[in-house]
């Protein structure tokens, strides 16, 4: 199975031109959607010729796959202060709690990741990204369970998997959904949150308890 495949090492940071690229083209995408989005409107926001945007990014697919690995990077560095702490399961629910609230606040990516998750179900090679990176975070809870419970990771993977699948899922949606109303009240990030805790809860119930000294 590829999902138990190591981890593999952190990508290198952008180059500065690539940031400023990608900062650029994260615009366009958003407001004119994957499909909408031309390679000529690309190059022309990041103020360069087509010929010499190639050189960096060669598909669109590739723009947004070191879109979503610039967000991982982010993910990589928070899943390492997480396994770091005292308990790192209650820095995990922690970790999760801020960013579900920060997307119900406002998250300013949401146009962003909605295309960007509509485009995957047209697109195989989107699909392809999308579904490796988030396998990736599946991993890493995975590994983070795994450590928490003493379990080898292969048996943390069978009982845990679709846990960590869940959390992903959840937290995706909460940056997507729609704010109309009473339908995006606290009473729905409460709930969101209630259910990773609910799941976080079952993996703590599968760690060996501890000898009192």
């Amino acid at each position: 199975m590829t999902s138990l495949a190591p981890i593999p090492p952190a990508d290198p940071p952008l180059r500065p031109r690539e940031a400023e690229i990608l900062e650029a083209v994260r615009h366009v995408f958003a407001e004119k959607g994957f499909d909408g989005a031309s390679m000529q409107e690309l190059a022309r926001a990041a103020g360069m010729s087509v010929g010499n945007f190639y050189r960096y990014f060669p598909s669109k697919a590739a723009m947004v796959e070191e879109l979503i690995r610039h967000d991982l990077r982010d993910v990589e560095a928070h899943f390492a202060q997480i396994l770091a702490a005292p308990e790192p399961l209650a820095a995990l629910r922690l970790a999760l709690s801020v960013r579900v609230r920060a997307y119900a606040e406002e998250c300013t990516d949401a146009p962003l990741r909605a295309e960007i998750t509509a485009a995957a179900l047209r697109k195989p090679e989107l699909a392809e990204v999308v579904g490796r990176v988030e396998a990736e975070i599946t991993t890493y809870l995975v590994r983070g369970f795994a450590g928490v419970t003493g379990l080898p990771f292969d048996q943390a993977w069978a009982r845990f998997s679709a846990h960590a699948r869940l959390i992903v899922l959840l937290v995706k949606g909460s940056t997507t959904r729609l704010r109309i109303g009473e339908t995006d009240g606290e009473a729905l990030t409460a709930l969101i949150l209630r259910q990773i805790d609910s799941l976080i809860d079952e993996v703590a119930a599968a760690r060996p308890e501890r000898t009192p000294r």
